[in-house]
């Protein structure tokens, strides 16, 4: 967010901005940097804005989606990092989280807001030149210690945004079957006395498939390749990174122990007790991990199918709608959405895919439709006479239409 952006947390700019959208809320983008990651420029972020941060903060390699959570990058983080900014319509933001909590039921359902009291997914891109390092993100039990809520995540790889796939594009999940837990304490135990404790060795690497994705629940560890990434995940930026030194770069020790309670800090079995050691050293890890989109519905003119559904906290479907025609189309339940190719027009909204985006610009391609609006349909239009309309959508948890969305290990 940039000092150009004034925000405002009222009621009465939320229901407007709903009034106005007609279900249908438009997004600012939102970007995240991290300072243990190198930029792979897929983002459509301007070349000069990267580092708009400034260069201590790291450079942005992440755009958050429909996200009412604030990023956890330590005390420089800014107030507003990570959360959404609706488009208001005098002209002033408004923070998603706010939106939600003032909107409540009319917005996500009564479904969601009376179970969770809140909006407890969102999903983002992010996009490193290199892999990310070996880490775990916690389940419920494990998060609450700290205060946070557990990660289960989800992975979907555009091909329509991965011009090029990065310097590794090879995920490592899970660790070898067969894997001692005092093998994993060794290599953490050097996580600052040794340049590299190539703790990926004990992992297995997967090469990347454009339009596919991997189920990756709390407690599975994961190296991401530098594949530009759609992710679908909890509401929640708990981990502990286990890898000291990935893409030529050393990772700080405090990342390994940035969400242990501090009577824990130090103690590498409180890092393993993290991990679901089944699911781990699953030997069908791919088999029951995997994701090959599934169909979803089909009309028209249009095409969604399934790409993110071993999850019962969230799923996520890829929409294509075909030069010049317009499909009305609906869904159980609210969600978030991104054009990723084409123009048009998505309810009230017109819809543009951008080729650069500045940092602290708005765009029109992100949108956020409400329970109400999803039950009725939304008309979403292509105005192109060659190219596809294509639209990602993440839902939060347990989606009605999912037959998939219980976890099968």
């Amino acid at each position: 967010m940039t000092e150009k952006n004034v925000v405002t947390t009222s009621d009465s700019a939320a229901e407007a901005a709903l009034e106005e959208g007609e279900g249908v809320l438009r997004m600012m983008p939102t970007w995240v940097p991290r300072s243990f990651c190198v930029p792979g420029r897929r983002l459509r972020l301007h070349p000069d804005d990267y580092f708009a941060y400034g260069g201590e903060r790291g450079g942005i390699d992440e755009r958050w989606l429909s996200s009412s959570t604030r990023a956890d990058n330590g005390p420089a983080t800014g107030e507003y990092e990570g959360v959404s900014l609706v488009l208001g319509t005098d002209g002033r933001h408004i923070p998603f989280d706010t939106v939600v909590d003032n909107l409540g039921g009319t917005l996500i359902g009564a479904r969601l807001w009376n179970r969770d009291g809140g909006w407890t997914v969102y999903s983002k891109f992010f996009d490193n030149a290199g892999p990310l390092p070996f880490h775990v993100h916690h389940d419920d039990e494990a998060a609450a210690r700290v205060g946070r809520r557990g990660k289960p995540e989800a992975y979907y790889f555009p091909p329509e945004l991965n011009n090029h796939l990065g310097l590794t594009p090879v995920s490592y999940f899970g660790l070898r079957p067969g894997t001692t837990r005092q093998e994993l304490a060794d290599r953490l135990r050097t996580f600052s006395t040794v340049g590299d404790n190539r703790v990926t060795e004990l992992s297995q690497a997967y090469r990347i498939e454009l339009g596919t994705g991997w189920d990756i629940p709390p407690g599975v560890l994961h190296a991401p390749a530098s594949v530009l990434t759609y992710e679908p995940q909890a509401a929640s930026d708990v981990f502990a990174m286990c890898e000291c030194w990935t893409s030529s770069r050393t990772i700080s020790a405090d990342l390994l122990w940035k969400d242990v309670p501090p009577a824990e800090r130090g103690n590498v079995d409180y890092i393993i007790d993290l991990l679901d050691w089944d699911r781990n050293t699953d030997p069908f890890f791919a088999q029951n991990r995997f994701m090959r989109p599934l169909p979803a519905s089909e009309g028209d003119g249009y095409r969604e199918e399934w790409i993110v559904y071993r999850s019962s906290a969230f799923s996520a479907k890829r929409l294509v709608v075909q030069p010049g025609r317009s499909v009305v189309v609906t869904d159980p339940a609210a969600y978030g959405a991104i054009a990723i190719a084409g123009r048009g027009r998505f309810g009230v909204w017109p819809l543009e895919t951008p080729t650069v985006v500045r940092f602290g610009a708005p765009t029109q391609d992100e949108f956020f439709v409400s329970e109400s609006a999803a039950l009725t349909g939304v008309r979403i239009a292509n105005e192109s006479e060659t190219q596809p309309l294509v639209i990602l959508k993440h839902f939060g948890p347990e989606n009605p239409d999912n037959a998939m969305n219980v976890d099968p290990a």
